[in-house]
């Protein structure tokens, strides 16, 4: 292996950056050419640390199935670039053709982009759970329009989001589509710089060093709150990596000013090295970024710039300008691409949560010479290719059909699978019975081979269809948030509200048609994540938990629906009546309202719908026996002594016969670990509509049995 010499002894290398002038920013009395030429020239050391970091990313994932802060480095980089750019043209008066930089950003990303879209979607059709294709092809498309990241954050804090076992893979595409929305505000900040050098003639530096040094400290502060109320979310929301950008600009505004020592380059640019590697290893990336300690790989990263040509004979910057490093820094975006869909699809293949050592380096492996295939035979070429940068149009143009492709394909996929859906559905009562298979008296007449139903989990929570309004609209602003109900009907029978947690959401599904049978009207008032007690409660569960037992006393319905117990992951012995639920029904039933607890479904630590997709329904590892997920009789038995309180155990038709099983009557039973299907539970409806029946008729007081 060999390096290239030291700087100063290369003919034709980048000499060191221009020593710091005595004059404040050095600007006064330079010429044009002068200040022009300190932020110009290829600087290869910064191209090489593009290659190290990449290979941080892909490394720290596929063999310690970490994050890095590689990624971070890519995002300080690319606004480092961009600077020297725009700043190159600010000072040596060129005009900055905003319209054509964008088009030609986008033009260049795109098609690379959209060829590894476009692969990964046939691997999402080919290889991945059903329940997955919808939202990984809705994925596919926010990455190619760069809203990828948004998608994520919201879904991470979206407790109703699908739970996949597997990560996307698209996920990488948030970091892209950060860089994309900056791509798109950042040249507004030189704009303003060129009207400000427009009108007073002075040097644009001082100025973007004073928006950036705003931007940084804004978004930084932003991004400390943000991380700590609320990390799932800051990690993909742009305004918390805003200043990690900032940090790239201003860190490249002021090298041209920085006079260095070639021993303290020497020890920058190995401390950064190390430093930066260290920093994935000593800290969770992932559960930390993006506050304050994100400075970490960034002023690693900023120390190697800052290093930048030593000519010393053991600076690492040696190393960082060698043409390999250079050439796979040349093909990092390729291989930031590509690495992470091998990934993911290759564990769902194999049904691993991890590569070993021997596969991991086999993906390694591959996703280089992927990426350098890629780079030799596409992005290259079409970075030459001269017809779309002849007129503005045409770039426009290659946007586009890029954007178009990826939309159409997804779009007319989900449009066959709607149609496909739409069949099943016809036929789903003859072939799709669910849990009415349970009824003694049942005889199936279906296709013993029909699909099972549902094909997706994206529409499989319940929900009421309206905003409580009239004589339901409540008072209380935080019983409102929450409050839903059926189209109002007019002299119901009884008037139900359902309260609880998602567990007694989802039995809304088997609650819909005995309501809409029986003429009662629906309310629900529901808080995911807090059931209705004290039990384990956050400020914000017991601060709605209090405005819903206050709108249940002011409205007064004949009926309250809630879960009664808790169960624990498959942890039967600990399944309890739900702490402080007693205390409530004490209060609801002394104002003449009747209280129904439905005993809690099982929480298991694996998805048995998946489960069943990947292995198949009858394979023992899909299914558990209740006996270990659920107690050996109902605890909200004790309850019952209460007048007014009416027990529904729902259990036999979740785990018939003691097995809970991921299929039943060719319906999924289960939408993820922990909650049941709307398709499995609207099954049960014909099954408990004499139980629900007894039990909203019962009135506190009168005898139960």
């Amino acid at each position: 292996m060999r390096f290239p010499p030291p700087a100063d002894l290369a003919a034709g290398t980048s000499s060191p950056p221009s020593p710091v002038r005595s004059q404040p920013w050095a600007d006064a009395g330079s010429s044009s050419a002068e200040r022009v030429q300190r932020y110009s020239g290829f600087r290869p050391e910064v191209q090489g640390l593009r290659a190290v970091a990449v290979l941080l990313v892909v490394l720290y994932h596929v063999f310690m199935g970490r994050v890095s802060g590689g990624v971070d480095i890519f995002l300080f980089i690319s606004a480092f670039f961009m600077t020297l750019s725009f700043v190159r043209k600010l000072e040596g008066g060129r005009p900055l053709a905003l319209g054509r930089y964008w088009l030609h950003t986008f033009k260049r990303l795109l098609p690379l982009a959209t060829v590894v879209i476009l692969t990964t979607l046939f691997l999402v059709w080919w290889l991945y759970p059903a329940q997955d294709v919808a939202d990984f092809r809705f994925q596919g498309v926010a990455s190619i329009l760069y809203v990828e990241n948004w998608t994520l954050a919201f879904n991470a804090v979206d407790y109703y989001a699908a739970d996949h076992s597997s990560a996307s893979p698209f996920q990488h595409f948030w970091s892209l589509s950060v860089q994309g929305q900056v791509f798109l505000v950042w040249p507004l900040i030189f704009g303003l710089a060129w009207l400000v050098k427009r009108r007073t003639g002075r040097s644009s530096i001082p100025v973007l060093a004073t928006c950036f040094g705003v931007v940084f400290a804004v978004s930084l502060v932003f991004s400390v709150i943000t991380t700590h109320t609320q990390q799932s979310f800051a990690y993909f929301d742009t305004r918390a990596r805003l200043w990690e950008f900032a940090l790239g600009s201003l860190v490249a505004l002021a090298i041209p000013y920085l006079r260095l020592s070639r021993a303290l380059r020497v020890v920058l640019g190995w401390g950064g090295f190390v430093s930066m590697v260290l920093v994935g290893i000593l800290v969770d990336v992932q559960g930390a970024f993006p506050g304050w300690i994100a400075l970490w790989p960034l002023l690693s990263a900023a120390a190697i710039i800052v290093a930048g040509q030593s000519g010393s004979r053991i600076g690492f910057d040696r190393f960082l300008s060698w043409g390999p490093v250079v050439r796979l820094g040349d093909a990092a975006y390729a291989l930031y691409l590509v690495h992470w869909p091998l990934l993911i699809s290759y564990l769902v293949l194999r049904e691993r949560t991890e590569a070993g050592p021997r596969s991991g380096v086999a993906l390694v492996v591959l996703s280089v010479v992927l990426a350098l295939l890629l780079t030799r035979w596409i992005e290259t070429p079409l970075k030459r290719w001269a017809w779309p940068e002849a007129r503005k149009w045409r770039m426009g143009l290659v946007i586009v059909v890029c954007m178009g492709l990826v939309t159409a394909t997804a779009a007319g996929w989900a449009a066959v699978d709607r149609h496909r859906e739409a069949q099943l559905e016809a036929q789903a009562e003859r072939n799709n019975p669910g849990a009415r298979v349970l009824d003694p008296g049942f005889e199936f007449t279906g296709d013993p081979n029909a699909p099972v139903l549902p094909q997706s989990m994206g529409d499989q929570w319940v929900g009421l269809p309206q905003e409580c309004s009239g004589l339901y609209r409540s008072l209380n602003a935080t019983a409102q948030g929450f409050c839903r109900q059926t189209p109002e009907v007019w002299d119901p029978d009884k008037v139900v509200a359902v309260v609880g947690n998602s567990h007694m959401e989802q039995y809304m599904g088997a609650l819909i048609p005995v309501a809409e049978e029986e003429n009662w009207q629906l309310i629900s008032v529901l808080q995911p994540g807090c059931g209705f007690g004290v039990e384990g409660q956050s400020a914000a569960c017991r601060e709605g938990n209090e405005a819903a037992l206050e709108y249940l006393k002011a409205m007064q319905p004949d009926v309250v629906i809630t879960t009664s117990t808790r169960s624990e992951l498959m942890s039967g012995e600990d399944e309890h009546v739900v702490t402080g639920l007693e205390q409530i029904v004490h209060e609801l039933t002394a104002d003449d309202i009747t209280v129904v607890g439905f005993r809690d479904n099982p929480r298991l630590d694996f998805d048995p719908t998946r489960c069943a997709q990947e292995r198949s329904p009858d394979d023992p590892l899909c299914s558990v026996s209740s006996d270990v997920v659920l107690g050996d009789h109902n605890p909200a038995e004790a309850l019952e002594t209460i007048p007014g309180f009416v027990g529904v155990d729902p259990t036999p038709l979740i785990c018939p016969r003691g097995e809970c099983v991921p299929v039943i009557g060719n319906v999924a039973v289960w939408l993820d670990s922990h909650h049941l299907t709307w398709d499995y539970t609207r099954s049960m409806a014909p099954l408990l509509h004499d139980t629900l029946v007894r039990a909203v008729q019962v009135t506190p007081g009168a005898d139960t049995e």
